[in-house]
């Protein structure tokens, strides 16, 4: 951790260290100070390993740091969502783990994390956290009092600094009585699906990593304006390389078109990066998703806790007839990247391997009505009119040429527009199985929730203007998980009545009874 943190650190110290050397001219003064502050970054790394401990006590988790003020935080053991163990690749190289814990109170890092114990104390805590917070939670259960704090500690607390590994603490770890902690637990594993990497070929048509190319062209551009005078190409270098670029557009047009090419290309690379070798298991009573080339990454959901599922799927992965999947669970923090449960795979295999792990949606979504799609065909045309229009008119008034107006204003909505607005009113829908139900939306992104109906807790209709001018409205299943909410958009007034009255008919039926004679 001395070598990870000063390096870490490097880019925030980059810019002092750089303005040091170029307003010392490269003296030796200059050398001095840069040498002082890399010996600073080591100390100030130095103090953190001493400073930082953690500890199992009885059914909590206690961090201690002391770096500058003391800070001792406390999670109790039955607060643990999910423990998630990553390598990056310094971690990696020098046989070490960061470990996370989600308590879904914020879903930051801070929430409990331990960077730098060895990978084979990362596995061992990971298991033995989980395995306590089973035990915790079916002792609060069943009504059970905690048996006493020195049997528990003796049963499995650890104690020692993170980020240290040694004779007296294998891996950093030994119980209070200084010998090593002894697991005889063997988790149960189940492996759902391993993804083939033939598959990572789909990962540009989700369109997530498309734009790297020029994100990365913007970025050394960015830099070439910041640090042109400090790399000694000149003060405006940056600026007259763009002028000169800009006068000769055919070149301009070429490096556009490389960047073009080059978006499937880059973008699939950074796909396959993420997640590569991705595995979805089944493991004492949790889902635990391991993907990553680079940064190897694992993480743990608990089954009990999920209460549903999404599938999303792109215009483009339509088309090829893939999706990608993810998991609503309850208290689960940063679940847009915590709780994918499958990459982008084949629709067969999401809905296949979704309800081996959480259940199936058995029943067919149901149309909204045709008010819908007029509103999704007028959305999808009405800017190509107030754009091409007055464009039109002023060719007209000015005597300029308007042909091209007219080509886009006959192709933009008959060619775009329509097809969308139909696509996304085809997207449309909602259903109930008895024991899920399900809300589907979006064309460019499309995504479907399926939600237990136990999950449910409250229902909310919303109408704006125009919805309460075409008489729809907008059903939003009120869910303890996930996003807390999943809308049926432009449903009829008797399916907006109708439908909570079918999942929920206990909260509804005092209302619903004719008056009483």
């Amino acid at each position: 951790m001395l070598f990870i943190d000063p390096v870490r650190m490097l880019p925030n110290l980059l810019v002092p260290l750089v303005g040091v050397l170029f307003v010392g001219g490269f003296s030796g003064s200059s050398y001095l100070w840069a040498a002082a502050g890399a010996v600073g970054a080591v100390v100030f790394a130095l103090i953190r390993w001493i400073t930082f401990t953690y500890e199992i006590v009885g059914d909590r988790l206690e961090i201690n740091r002391s770096l500058i003020s003391r800070s001792l935080r406390t999670i109790p053991l039955e607060r643990v969502r999910g423990v998630d163990v990553s390598t990056p690749p310094l971690h990696r190289l020098l046989g070490l783990a960061i470990l996370k814990i989600d308590t879904g109170a914020s879903g930051g890092d801070e929430e409990g994390k331990l960077d730098g114990v060895t990978l084979e104390e990362a596995e061992r805590l990971k298991t033995l956290l989980l395995r306590r917070v089973a035990v915790a939670r079916a002792r609060a259960g069943a009504g059970a009092a905690p048996g006493p704090a020195g049997a528990g500690e003796a049963a499995g607390a650890v104690r020692g600094p993170a980020m240290e590994a040694g004779p007296g603490a294998p891996g950093g770890v030994a119980d209070v009585h200084g010998a090593p902690a002894q697991e005889i637990h063997v988790p149960s594993e189940r492996t759902i699906i391993t993804v083939p990497r033939r598959w990572l070929l789909y990962g540009p048509l989700s369109g997530a990593y498309l734009f790297t190319p020029f994100a990365l062209a913007g970025g050394a551009i960015g830099l070439a304006f910041q640090w042109g005078n400090e790399l000694g190409v000149g003060q405006d270098a940056a600026w007259q390389a763009g002028q000169w670029l800009w006068d000769r557009p055919y070149l301009l047009l070429i490096a556009v078109l490389l960047l073009v090419v080059a978006m499937p290309f880059v973008g699939g690379v950074m796909y396959a990066v993420f997640n590569w070798d991705f595995r979805l298991k089944d493991r004492d009573g949790y889902l635990v998703a391991e993907r990553g080339l680079i940064n190897r990454r694992s993480v743990s959901l608990e089954a009990r806790r999920v209460r549903g599922y999404e599938i999303v799927d792109g215009l483009v992965e339509r088309r090829a007839g893939v999706v990608r999947a993810w998991a609503i669970v309850t208290g689960l923090g940063d679940s847009s990247t915590r709780g994918q449960l499958l990459p982008v795979v084949p629709r067969k295999v999401a809905i296949e391997v979704t309800a081996g792990a959480i259940g199936p949606f058995r029943a067919e979504l149901r149309p909204h009505p045709p008010v819908a799609r007029r509103r999704r065909l007028f959305r999808a045309v009405a800017p190509w009119l107030a754009l091409g229009v007055p464009a039109l008119v002023a060719a007209v008034a000015t005597g300029k040429p308007a042909w091209w107006v007219l080509a886009v204003l006959l192709l933009g909505p008959a060619g775009l527009g329509v097809p969308l607005g139909i696509d996304r009113y085809r997207s449309l829908g909602h259903g109930y199985d008895g024991a899920r139900l399900s809300v589907r939306s979006g064309s460019l992104r499309r995504k479907q929730a399926v939600v237990e109906r136990r999950a449910v807790v409250g229902w909310r209709l919303k109408q704006t203007w125009f919805q309460r001018q075409a008489g729809v409205y907008t059903l939003i299943a009120g869910v303890g998980a996930g996003e807390g909410g999943y809308p049926a958009v432009d449903v009829s007034a008797e399916q907006a009545r109708n439908f909570p009255a079918e999942v929920t008919p206990e909260w509804l039926a005092p209302f619903m009874e004719g008056p009483r004679r």
